[in-house]
């Protein structure tokens, strides 16, 4: 585990507001005002909207057409990074086709509010359901994510009798954008990782008038999430995570040294171990360089499309499934999903901003915590590691559900919405 030591460990976070070019931040309508609850003095909770400005959308466009391209890849796979020929489409789709108006139009579409919370402006989507005794989750998203990979999944936990399911099964919706990232503040101070992250969304909970809640993550945000377990306020009752942290410290030590995997590991296991050996091995040259030298990244604020190469070279099934999309395929992401999301990074210009919660973390990313509430866990099949159930039972001794899905990857709620909303209400069902 020293690799993920050095690795996922070192984070700088805090806070300012978007201005200029970047766009315009609007009053919401009165309905949605409505769901705002009063605060006391210096908590208050605004309404948001954000417009960008003309200026900025043409400025983006006239960038990605002014794009200086590198030489084509010396092989057939994506071993040398994200492939020329996926960038070119890309860059086709998001200068002809793509238009940014009607996401922003659904976004806007949305409660959406700003507080501050130890100085820093915190941005979050927060959806009630119509049903009465919803149960209230705190959904945080992870990197090179967005609130976008939760957007899908709103609807489905808040109304969920239109997707099949009980009025029993009803969430409220609080889903809030990490410092640095999207449209909350980017944090001018040190010390913005995930346990005061994971401080302040308890902060937000309670704002909200919020007694009794779960929390979801995956990414960054099982990290934020899983400190939200460890700091135990006594409203959490469980938390749901798609990328548990539940590598046991012989297979940390055996991927560590690079040598074979313990004898004896079970189908399951051996298939995780497989995963985390390809992963640690050439999967973390972007994590190396954010977590060591992220204000050097200069040239994604400057290129849309560099911008855009970096967020797409996550991970390599990820990465797989975006290349399919660009190349003509239907998949659980469409290109407008992709393009969203990256357009968000850069109209917010957040790219550096974003990648110095790696620098800012000191946690090791995947080894057990000792989370003592109630646990839920999905294991997905295309997430960086598939965490077996017996490395699970092991990390969480209170783990409530387990299931292993036969389709998802690292954005899970964004690629599989449907799948990933019955698994938050089958994981929770038992805390209501």
């Amino acid at each position: 585990m020293s690799v993920l030591h050095s690795l996922f460990g070192r984070r700088h976070f805090l806070a300012s507001t978007l201005v200029g070019t970047l766009g315009v931040f609007l009053p919401m309508t009165a309905a949605h005002a409505q769901t705002a609850r009063p605060s006391p003095a210096g908590a208050e909770i605004r309404p948001f909207k954000f417009h960008a400005s003309d200026q900025s959308l043409a400025d983006l466009r006239r960038r990605i057409a002014a794009t200086k391209w590198p030489s084509p890849e010396l092989v057939t796979d994506a071993s040398q990074g994200v492939q020329l020929a996926t960038m070119r489409a890309l860059a086709r789709s998001w200068q002809t086709d793509y238009d940014w108006r009607k996401f922003e139009a659904k976004l806007n579409a949305l409660p959406q509010f700003m507080t501050t919370i130890d100085g820093v402006e915190i941005h979050f989507i927060h959806v009630r359901s119509k049903h009465p005794n919803a149960l209230p989750v705190i959904v945080t998203h992870g990197w090179p994510g967005s609130i976008i990979e939760q957007l899908k999944i709103i609807d489905p936990l808040t109304n969920p009798t239109a997707h099949g399911g009980s009025a029993s099964d009803a969430f409220d919706v609080v889903i809030p954008s990490l410092p640095g990232h999207g449209f909350s503040g980017k944090p001018t101070t040190l010390g913005w990782e995930p346990v005061r992250i994971a401080r302040a969304w308890i902060v937000l909970m309670k704002r909200l008038g919020y007694t009794r809640y779960v929390a979801q993550g995956g990414d960054w945000g099982n990290a934020v999430t899983e400190q939200m377990a460890l700091l135990a306020p006594p409203e959490l009752v469980g938390i749901h995570t798609n990328m548990p942290a539940t590598i046991p410290d012989d297979i940390a030590k055996a991927l560590g040294s690079g040598g074979p995997p313990p004898s004896g590991l079970s189908a399951d296991e051996k298939y995780a171990y497989d995963q985390l050996d390809f992963f640690y091995k050439h999967g973390l040259a972007y994590a190396q360089e954010m977590s060591n030298r992220p204000q050097t990244l200069y040239a994604i604020e400057d290129s849309p499309i560099g911008l855009a190469a970096w967020m797409l070279d996550h991970d390599a099934r990820s990465y797989a499934l975006i290349a399919r999309v660009f190349a003509g395929q239907s998949e659980g992401l469409t290109r407008n999903d992709i393009l969203d999301n990256v357009t968000l990074y850069w109209l917010t210009n957040t790219g550096v901003s974003s990648a110095r919660l790696y620098w800012e973390s000191k946690l090791p990313f995947f080894a057990p915590k000792g989370v003592a509430i109630p646990v839920a866990v999905s294991a997905f099949p295309d997430e960086i590691y598939t965490a077996p159930r017996s490395w699970t039972e092991k990390a969480y001794p209170k783990l409530v559900y387990y299931n292993r899905l036969p389709k998802g990857g690292h954005f899970a709620a964004w690629e599989q919405p449907q799948a990933f909303s019955e698994e938050l209400r089958a994981s929770f069902r038992s805390l209501r």
